[in-house]
């Protein structure tokens, strides 16, 4: 992907999510991650419908008019986009890869997030953490966080980044640079093991959500003949029969199973988790989130 293709996707990115971002997501945003608290902003006059309790008694006495006091909720929350670039993210059987969905979901996040005045960083990570974005507020700033997703995603592609995927070296540099009670999405395909202890104290310490990018073609083996299949990450090659019926079966009861390990791994760290497929619109899964954890709240 050269750089005019790079903007071009940046620009298609920028529309398709701030529409997205005004119409639904930055009030979803807002009602699930509430600020640190309220702060006094002004009085002013009474109008009919005002809470009786907001009545500011001194400043009422002394001007003969009622008047109350007016708080405003403190936001300056930060967000920081944690983003697997690891070489089975450039995996992708429909139109986009994983790594392009991963752009997208982080684009309209970031947008919610500045929208409701928050911060937003970033870390692009692969078997070590290969780039660091610290945060900061403003479209510009979002814009230039799509840009370097983008941008890290071919470096891995052409072989200049780790291919691995370190999960667990992720999050601690995010404990490091993040203070407590951010709000940290960790966008991955989940292609690692031996992060657990990290996830719950992460989870411990913000609002976390594991964000798992999948693709049909992960899951379910299409009935096409031999074929040689390479995990993208170790460059291993096992030739697959795929006519075999009890081959693809177990292929499948395969990835069904470390998926219910991961979801059982998300439940007992209290992580929430959304399923994100390359095949399917990520509105809906989204809205889903956003809509749950906010009845939790109430």
């Amino acid at each position: 992907m050269n750089e005019k293709e790079i903007l071009k996707k940046i620009r298609r990115i920028d529309i398709l999510t701030n529409r997205l971002v005004n119409t639904v997501f930055a009030g979803e945003y807002h009602s699930v991650f509430k600020g640190q608290g309220i702060t006094f902003d002004e009085v002013r006059e009474y109008q009919a419908g005002d809470e009786v309790r907001t009545i500011d008694w001194n400043v009422t006495a002394r001007m003969r008019q009622a008047y109350i006091k007016k708080y405003v909720e403190e936001r300056e929350r930060v967000m920081m986009l944690v983003v697997d670039m690891s070489a089975s993210t450039a995996f992708g059987s429909v139109a986009e890869t994983k790594a392009e969905i991963a752009a997208e979901l982080a684009a309209l996040l970031a947008f919610s997030a500045i929208k409701n005045n928050d911060k937003v960083g970033l870390i692009c990570f692969t078997d070590s953490v290969e780039h660091y974005v610290a945060p900061r507020k403003g479209k510009r700033h979002v814009l230039r966080v799509v840009r370097d997703i983008l941008q890290w995603h071919e470096r891995g592609t052409v072989g200049t980044a780790g291919k691995m995927t370190n999960i667990a070296e992720a999050l601690v540099f995010t404990a490091r640079v993040l203070k407590p009670h951010g709000v940290v999405f960790l966008i991955s395909d989940f292609q690692d093991t031996g992060y657990e202890q990290q996830l719950r104290l992460i989870g411990k310490r913000h609002s976390l959500i594991a964000m798992t990018l999948q693709d049909r073609r992960e899951t379910a083996l299409p009935n096409v003949g031999l074929i040689e299949l390479q995990d993208a990450e170790t460059g291993e090659n096992v030739i697959v029969d795929t006519r075999s019926a009890a081959a693809r079966q177990l292929y499948a009861e395969l990835k069904q199973r470390a998926e219910a390990e991961r979801r059982h791994m998300f439940r007992a760290s209290q992580v929430d988790n959304i399923d994100i497929r390359t095949d399917e619109p990520y509105v809906k899964p989204l809205l889903r989130f956003f809509r749950q954890r906010g009845a939790r709240r109430l």
